[in-house]
């Protein structure tokens, strides 16, 4: 590892070095930053030690993150002090647990708080408010949340720093994100696979990321494995990825602040001649990226030692080093005493405002950090140049007669969407571009690659703007860093395993949940899933890859924030994404086979349709100018699929039936309109629905959620939902559906069931379709495929 030793560090790095006045306001920064984070957790008054601090001026709850707080001052100081210099755009990533008090003590330095906030001024009452905000009822989180300005970063998961920090660099080739990552952090499987995201960055077209691992030694209660390891495992496993670091190690603030200011002189000169050298002659053959690794006490300048045990340098100073300010004297004493020790009459003037000098490193407007654009992405959007979704339209002369690729129609809209937009617009994914039939996209750009190409390697390049990578963590967060700075993207996965995710589009969620309620932050591109080789047709791959439940995920978030969208065929997911690619702060889902399925609505019937969200077909229906006797409903492309079979049998079968049949797009639609958006007031469901007939309703995923969308409508108790009961393995199409009593011949059977008088009237159909059930088994069992008359489908009118 390129260890800098201190003779090294004092040496001037490309005509600049840090002379005694920078390095003496760096130190009054890093001081007052530190002052400000420490008062954020224990004041609520009295907050510039005017007078002896006493029980009242303290919180009565203490809460908030000490230990991690005073290296991440120390990194924004010295990365203002080089923006200062350079001009840089830079932005940063706040990756430590509940790094907040930094986050908003360095936003108020800079005054970047009080412009957003102007309530909070730089004075001594605006200081007061600040540490009343923090972590107290009415106020701010701990963490570098949404409220926070410069920050793109929800700080209370860990595990992402790294994977938003190059999603916000790709694309960006002026911008430099200094991305810290804490030791505790980089435990976690995402930010270990985080790791990997630098073979990705093109250092043409793309911005930079500056990795600083902060390694303080412990996390919550224990020490972290990264900083206990031997130097040089460490060294040959970050070289292992790509790069190339230096270490700042030690405890002496004087020369830490030398050595600190030393090496980011010597990584930012690099990361500029790397970019240098690639715009003007070409990428090199392998690149490189410094990355830096501060070695630091955890709960830096903190009491040494509180009640006989040691504090500052150990795990004990994780979160509130002293716990009892309220109640024990002794603690009370010595938390006046680390606060004094940081001489706030040095830091601040008679008004409370930070003395000029403390400052003096600070850069102006928007190149503070704090204030970058960037992480306030919304301010920099702009519209996708979209193509006419009716020149991708497949021609529908009858319903269901025809059959289409879905997914593969929607890859020719997404390749002239890329081709409009080559700078803003990515498609993520774990390695399925091609399986789920999007592969048309090649014909405009390329997968991501900065490595080795070898003879048969297919559409790789450093320009590439398809992300592949089988880590769907890797993916949501560069697609999260892409939106958050700006940009529009989609992520295409395997249905079943996006629930790797899970806990990541919790985090999103949350942060567009806020978000949307600071009228600072403006709306940003909505998160798009598209997920396919879905539940219903995992022909080759079985029980493992099926499941359907992210849809219940996703569908607990808030209303405002979250859609969920099941397109029956291929126009109507070009409608669909259509929109979902125009829209802001929202999340969407998108579930579209893959596979060859009918075509049943030409282009204007489904625009018409989705924009609907739930209709009546009419042309499947048999209850003209009458009341149904019973409600087909459907949701998903399968779903529809097999109703329409059902409602074909039924017309053969029971002519004199009366049949509506029910296509729902969007799931959202289910739910009352004071519960969602989308929702159907009670009147339009009913119409719908009707509030007394049997609605037999077959569903894409789980049974129980159409329950729960729709418990308080009126008629809920002759609802009859099938769906996906966990049943699955390596089988046919048909067969998958048969295991999960999903097909048409349940269907009609369910409806012979729940309709008044058919029961005994219709037994002999019922049991015909018993028959058929046991007929379409045992093919599938001799010929290893559907009978043909399943298989060939079509629509009879």
């Amino acid at each position: 590892m390129a260890a800098i030793t201190t003779a090294a560090a004092a040496a001037p790095i490309s005509g600049r070095g840090a002379t005694p006045e920078d390095l003496n306001g760096i130190d009054l920064y890093w001081r007052a930053a530190n002052y400000l984070s420490a008062g954020q957790i224990y004041l609520m008054d009295n907050p510039l030690l005017r007078e002896p601090l006493r029980p009242e001026h303290i919180k009565p709850r203490l809460l908030g993150h000490w230990g991690t707080t005073p290296g991440l001052n120390f990194v924004y100081a010295h990365l203002s002090r080089q923006v200062r210099l350079r001009g840089t755009d830079m932005m940063w990533i706040v990756g430590p647990g509940h790094g907040g008090p930094a986050a908003i003590a360095t936003a108020w330095l800079d005054g970047t708080y009080s412009e957003i906030y102007p309530e909070v001024g730089r004075d001594a009452e605006g200081m007061r408010r600040l540490f009343r905000r923090f972590s107290f009822p009415g106020g701010v989180p701990s963490h570098a949340a949404p409220e926070t300005p410069g920050s793109i970063h929800e700080g209370g998961e860990l595990g992402y720093a790294l994977s938003h920090a190059y999603g916000a660099a790709f694309d960006n080739p002026g911008l430099v994100v200094a991305a810290v990552v804490g030791d505790g952090e980089a435990e976690t499987g995402p930010l270990a696979g985080s790791w990997l995201a630098g073979r990705f960055a093109d250092p043409v077209r793309d911005g930079a990321v500056l990795p600083i691992l902060h390694l303080n030694g412990y996390k919550i209660a224990g020490p972290t494995v990264l900083a206990r390891i031997p130097e040089r495992d460490l060294a040959a496993l970050l070289e292992g990825h790509g790069y190339r670091p230096y270490v700042v190690s030690g405890e002496d603030p004087a020369a830490m602040h030398q050595r600190m200011a030393a090496v980011l002189d010597l990584v930012l000169d690099e990361i500029a001649d790397i970019r240098h050298r690639a715009r003007e002659s070409g990428p090199a053959a392998e690149v490189r990226w410094p990355m830096i690794v501060l070695r630091s006490p955890k709960g830096w300048t903190g009491p040494g030692e509180v009640d006989g045990l040691p504090i500052e340098g150990t795990w004990r100073s994780h979160q509130v080093p002293l716990a009892n300010v309220r109640s024990d004297p002794a603690h009370l004493r010595l938390l006046e005493g680390w606060l004094r020790g940081y001489r706030p009459e040095e830091l601040f003037d008679d008004d409370g405002a930070p003395v000029p000098e403390s400052t003096a490193q600070v850069p102006e407007g928007p190149l503070r950090i704090s204030a970058n654009p960037h992480a306030n992405g919304g301010l920099l959007l702009r519209d996708l140049a979209m193509p006419d979704v009716r020149d991708h339209a497949v021609e529908v002369p009858a319903p269901a007669r025809a059959t289409s690729e879905a997914t593969r129609v929607l890859g020719g809209f997404l390749r002239d969407v890329m081709a409009a937009n080559p700078r803003d617009f990515r498609l993520m994914g774990p390695d399925e571009t091609a399986s789920n039939r999007l592969d048309a996209v090649f014909q405009a750009t390329d997968r991501a690659w900065d490595l080795d190409r070898m003879p048969g390697d297919d559409h790789l390049a450093p320009e590439g703007r398809v992300m592949e990578v089988l880590s769907e963590h890797l993916c949501q967060g560069w697609l999260e860093g892409y939106l958050l700075t700006g940009r529009h993207g989609l992520f295409n996965c395997y249905e079943a395993f996006v629930h790797i995710v899970d806990s990541m589009v919790n985090q999103h969620a949350k942060w567009l949940k806020v978000s949307r309620g600071l009228p600072w932050r403006r709306p940003i591109a909505s998160l798009n899933y598209l997920l396919s080789s879905h539940v219903w047709r995992q022909d080759h791959n079985g029980f493992s890859h099926q499941d359907p439940g992210f849809i219940d995920h996703v569908v607990n978030k808030k209303p405002e924030i979250v859609r969920v969208y099941l397109p029956p065929d291929a126009n109507t997911l070009l409608a669909t994404a259509d929109h979902c690619l125009r829209s802001r702060d929202y999340i969407n889902v998108i579930v579209a086979g893959k596979q060859p399925g009918p075509d049943y609505l030409d282009m204007d019937r489904a625009v018409a349709h989705c924009a609907r969200g739930a209709g009546i077909w009419e042309w499947a229906s048999t209850d003209v100018a009458c009341e149904p006797d019973v409600v087909l409903a459907c949701a998903g492309d399968v779903p529809t699929l097999e109703t329409l079979a059902a409602a074909q049998l039924l017309r053969d079968y029971l002519p004199g039936l009366a049949v509506r049949v029910v296509n729902v797009v969007d799931l959202m639609r289910l739910l009352p309109a004071e519960e969602h958006p989308h929702g159907l007031a009670g009147s339009a469901y009913d119409a719908l629905f009707t509030p007394d007939k049997p609605v037999i309703f077959a569903f894409h995923g789980y049974p129980w959620l159409i329950h729960r969308l729709t418990y308080r409508r009126t008629g809920h108790e002759q609802l009859h939902v099938r769906g996906y009961k966990e049943e699955g393995t390596t089988t046919t199409p048909f067969d998958m559906v048969m295991l999960n009593d999903l097909d048409r011949f349940h269907l009609v059977m369910d409806v012979i069931d729940r309709v008044p008088g058919l029961s005994v009237k219709a037994a002999r159909l019922r049991q015909h379709m018993q028959d058929e059930r046991l007929r379409c088994r045992a093919h599938t069992r001799e010929y290893g495929d559907d009978a043909p008359d399943i298989r060939d489908w079509t629509w009879r009118g």
